[in-house]
């Protein structure tokens, strides 16, 4: 039962129950169990009073307390809650919020080193962290509260965030807080007359039930509402014939009753902000440190402050600073934040007060000092983006933009901006900035700024986006003259990219050469960089079977361009080209090797998305080798970093991979939602997604929905596959033409599959789906072509064999036996039965769970139809060769003499047609039959 709601040591009122969910949320943390708990409320409904209570048993249980507040103020410095949050605790801001500013990896790096910090200090007594207003959270702060929220049940961290529930936040955030894993929520209603009567009975002694009831109707039982008209009344200030229309009268009321040193400090905080330190606020007021903490502790005395932790007040409420700052003549107001700009910017600390910095001169700026305003908003927002705040940079730099920058000064803030805005993901704002840039530089006839606005936009699944940033590509290529070559090389690479999302194939080839050919020809530091772009944009270039031996080339070539640059993402791309390769090429073992220098070029780079990189290559060569438990882990592991970063392409290689998997091992439970909630991919990967779903519907034994995925694509004449997809598709659609009977255009599957004998079917480093002469045999059996069946089937057990796939072999061996079977010449059956027990033996090592059955049953039917009438002892002797026993020891363990042990094997390879010892081997553990015992 939960308690009821009642008064609470410290004087809150009506939050009994809530105290008690809380305190023993806060044990279970204590123990290494935390929780997310999101307390949602109007202002003053009494959120922070609340975290403030808890905080107080926290602490007396010894459990680290840490705050964070996401600001009201439209200038929050990036990442301002954990920044917060992190130097409560000690911790190095510099070591965690820092990286490349267009970098991905750098950015979700810093998300796990703050979920790292926040674990290490939950270690051994649990800890308390308390977010205020986190329906304001930037974004970058809202993918840390995500990301941590989802890892507390096992950090031992408490996170307690408190939010307006009336508010606009960030969008889904508060309904993706609610469905982490043990998330709570606790709604804060008003008061009732009940409790209004007894914060009046507290504050103001003596106060009637009438009182109480208009008091409740005043306030509408708002918390902080109450407390304040109680407090006026206390004070002999609150008329009835003269209620507050709202708290601001409570509170100017009050303010008049302070002395007027704490009025004139409490006038300057509220010019800050809200969150006020005390060492800046004695800077802006120009008051010793010492004296301003004895104002504010009177301050806080009065209610109108509460302290937050060491040197730190915030106002307690919003209201309270907003009525404050409206009480100054607009002189006063301007004075004060000239004062604070100018006191913040001479400080020993000017660096990480930049945001407040460019806050107080735009305020300034309608009056004049706009260049001023313009220059520290500039600074504020490549502050922002070194912080890997990007979307905060891209507003920051917005600002800056309407303070009166002009010619190529706007036109490089244009290109920040879009920059910025591009990392963030809003590639609308990008593609303007990019646009109005390049505009002004074409105009000015400045090809280093046109190429730069030009290369704002990276080539998406978005063909509008696509088209913008193709016009903007060659319009710069056409200013661009001699002497400009390395922006000409990364103009060139961008554009080949462009067209390889257009399928312009053509174009990425002959483009991309280019690109490639001219920045090998660079000379000095601008090689690099434009070499690299190049050499991705001819990876793409070629890809699939025909482009293998370039690739092979590439990667080699970008792996001695990282050692001799240094660049790690360099050197993690030339490593992730060399293991797709090796293992297009069958060389499994050698793929399997080159994971260990892959792992040591991601971990310099850092991230979740450099760690997807080398989950999702290791996933696709452990399925190869056959080890599919480890494999299914390290998909798991990169669709879990990469789905909150980039969930397109996270999904599709989980599905991709999941599709080869259930071959061999059936549809396994983390990829059935993606059958029952359908993936809605870009508008050129359509055709790919619903091939490959009906084959994984087909694995299903759901026949009926495979053929409506497939159906869906349309005719296979008319199908538009990406290039480096074209023979995975095929592979899957010659399966699902052959599951579903649909022999007219297995034939066409298979037609178009011939030229592409002797490769490898592999899904650019995502999963493989063994040799063509795989897919090759098995649709001639569906389509009852023997004589074609049984050679491709044996030629691909042999080719699976040498690369190191034993899956694959599996497969191959499975089929050819019911091949041999279907054809019935002299001694096929004989071949069926040695085939089927390899892969029966195989399956069950594996755990092909969808073999295991299919080679049982086969075995079963072929020792049915082919009962070669041993005797008990043949039999026992046949299952001793089956255990690898010699002559010699089958006599010792039968007790009979070596000549008789030999007479019954050479009787064995006559009854089965055998020549051998081993093929009795294979058979004999093909047949089941029971091995006598020792």
């Amino acid at each position: 039962m939960s308690p009821a709601p009642g008064p609470v040591p410290g004087g809150l009122v009506g939050r009994g129950r809530e105290l008690a969910l809380l305190g023993s949320w806060l044990d279970r943390a204590r123990a290494g169990v935390g929780r997310l708990v999101l307390c949602a409320g109007e202002p003053g409904i009494g959120k922070t009073r609340l975290a403030q209570e808890l905080a107080d048993r926290a602490r007396a249980d010894a459990v680290p307390v840490a705050w964070g507040a996401c600001t009201e103020a439209e200038d929050a410095p990036a990442l301002w809650p954990w920044r917060q949050v992190l130097s409560g605790l000690g911790v190095d801001l510099a070591a965690v919020l820092s990286g490349a500013a267009g970098s991905v990896e750098d950015r979700f790096r810093a998300v796990d080193a703050v979920g790292r910090a926040l674990r290490d200090a939950a270690r051994p007594a649990g800890l308390l962290v308390v977010l205020d207003d986190v329906h304001r959270a930037d974004p970058a702060s809202s993918a840390v509260l995500r990301h941590v929220a989802v890892a507390a049940p096992s950090s031992g961290v408490l996170l307690f965030a408190a939010h307006r529930d009336r508010e606009p936040g960030p969008a889904d955030l508060l309904p993706d807080l609610a469905g982490a894993p043990g998330a709570e929520r606790l709604d804060l209603r008003p008061f009732g007359l009940a409790e209004v009567a007894e914060q009046l009975a507290a504050t103001a002694p003596g106060t009637d039930a009438t009182r109480a009831a208009e008091v409740l109707r005043v306030t509408g039982g708002n918390p902080l509402f109450v407390r304040e008209v109680a407090r006026a009344i206390a004070d002999g200030i609150w008329r009835p014939e003269r209620p507050p229309r709202s708290v601001l009268d409570a509170v100017g009321a009050r303010l008049a009753r302070l002395r007027p040193e704490a009025r004139d400090l409490l006038r300057t905080a509220a010019v800050l902000g809200r969150d006020v330190s005390v060492p800046v606020l004695a800077a802006a007021s120009t008051r010793p440190v010492a004296e301003c903490g004895v104002l504010l502790d009177e301050l806080a005395g009065h209610g109108l402050v509460d302290p937050v932790g060491p040197g730190s007040f915030r106002f307690s409420h919003v209201l309270v600073r907003d009525a404050v700052e409206a009480a100054m003549p607009t002189p006063e107001r301007l004075d004060r934040h000239r004062a604070a700009a100018r006191a913040l910017a001479e400080g020993d600390g000017a660096a990480d007060h930049v945001a407040d910095i460019a806050r107080h001169w735009r305020v300034l700026a309608a009056y004049g000092d706009g260049e001023q305003a313009r220059r520290w908003t500039v600074r504020a927002a490549d502050d922002a983006v070194a912080r890997l705040a990007p979307a905060e940079g891209a507003r920051l730099y917005g600002l800056a933009l309407d303070l009166g920058a002009t010619g190529a000064e706007r036109c490089r803030l244009l290109v920040a901006r879009g920059e910025a805005a591009s990392v963030a993901g809003d590639l609308t704002a990008a593609r303007d900035a990019a646009v109005e840039a390049s505009r002004w530089a074409l105009a000015a006839g400045r090809t280093d700024l046109a190429g730069e606005a030009a290369l704002v936009l990276d080539a998406v699944p978005d063909p509008a986006i696509n088209a913008v940033a193709r016009d903007l590509v060659e319009g710069a290529l056409a200013l661009v003259a001699d002497g400009h070559e390395a922006m000409r090389a990364r103009l060139l690479a961008r554009r080949s990219q462009l067209a390889f999302y257009d399928g312009d194939q053509d174009r990425v080839a002959t483009t991309s050469a280019r690109a490639l050919a001219l920045a090998r020809e660079l000379p000095g530091a601008d090689r690099d960089p434009a070499l690299s772009a190049a050499l991705r944009a001819r990876y793409e270039a070629c890809p699939g079977p025909a482009g293998l031996a370039e690739r092979v080339g590439l990667a080699g070539e970008m792996v001695a361009l990282g050692r001799r640059s240094g660049t790690p993402r360099t050197s993690m791309w030339g490593e992730i080209w060399t293991v797709e390769t090796m293992v297009e090429s069958g060389r499994l073992a050698e793929a399997a090797e080159e994971l260990a220098a892959l792992d040591v070029a991601v971990e310099r780079v850092g991230g979740p998305v450099a760690a997807w990189h080398a989950d999702r290559v290791r996933a696709g060569v452990l399925q190869a080798r056959g080890r599919y438990e480890p494999a299914a882990a390290a998909a798991q592991r990169a669709f879990d970093r990469m789905s909150p970063v980039e969930p397109v392409p996270a999904v599709g290689a989980f599905f991709g991979f999941h599709a080869a998997l259930s071959t061999h091992v059936g549809v396994r439970p983390e990829v059935r939602p993606f059958l029952d909630r359908p993936f809605d991919p870009p508008p050129r990967f359509r055709v790919q997604y619903l091939v490959v779903r009906a084959s994984v519907l087909v694995a299903a034994g759901d026949p009926d929905r495979a053929a409506a995925s497939y159906e869906q694509a349309g005719p296979p004449s008319g199908w538009e596959l990406p290039v480096f997809f074209v023979v995975p598709a095929l592979t899957c659609a010659a399966l699902v033409c052959g599951a579903l009977g649909r022999h007219g255009e297995l034939a066409t599957m298979l037609a178009r599959l011939e030229p592409h004998r002797g490769e490898q079917v592999s899904g650019g480093g995502v999963f493989s789906r063994g040799p063509v002469e795989l897919s090759l045999g098995r649709g001639a059996l569906d389509l009852g072509r023997l004589d074609a069946a049984v050679d491709d089937l044996q030629a691909a057990g042999e080719i699976a064999a040498r690369c190191g796939a034993p899956g694959f072999v599996a497969e191959a061996r499975h089929h050819l036996a019911r091949a041999l079977d279907a054809r019935g010449a002299p001694g096929d059956r004989d071949r069926a039965v040695v085939a089927n027990a390899e892969a029966e033996r195989l399956a069950r090592a594996l755990g092909m769970a969808t073999y295991v059955g299919l080679t049982a049953a086969l075995g079963d039917r072929l020792r049915a139809a082919r009962e070669p009438g041993l005797t008990p002892r043949e039999s026992e002797v046949a299952a001793l060769v089956g255990e690898g026993l010699s002559n010699r020891q089958i006599a010792r363990r039968l007790t009979i003499s070596e000549r008789t042990a030999e007479s019954h094997v050479q009787h064995v390879l006559t009854k089965l047609g055998f020549s051998s010892r081993s093929q009795i081997a294979v058979w004999s553990f093909g047949a089941g039959r029971p091995h006598p015992a020792p």
